[in-house]
């Protein structure tokens, strides 16, 4: 199991109305508007780390309104 943090930048006023969709996506367990260099932290569980690099391009970055996305794979277990 790769367990991974992917922080997402948004265009000003978009991150309420992109958290839900960030949310749906398959591999997203969790995800929360944060104050800092990045406006929303989603939580990944996947079984390859291929499925963590999926959910950041074609599911994250794929959202209109998302400017940014920076991918931390966790090394712990």
């Amino acid at each position: 199991m790769v367990h991974a943090f992917i922080m997402v930048k948004t265009g000003a006023g978009e991150s309420e109305q992109l958290l839900g969709p960030v949310r749906d996506l398959e591999t997203v367990t969790e995800a929360h508007i944060v104050a800092g260099a990045y406006d929303i932290i989603a939580e990944v569980d996947a079984d390859e780390v291929y499925e963590v690099l999926k959910a950041a391009s074609s599911g994250i970055q794929g959202l209109q309104g998302v400017t940014d996305t920076k991918t931390y794979i966790a090394m712990d277990d």
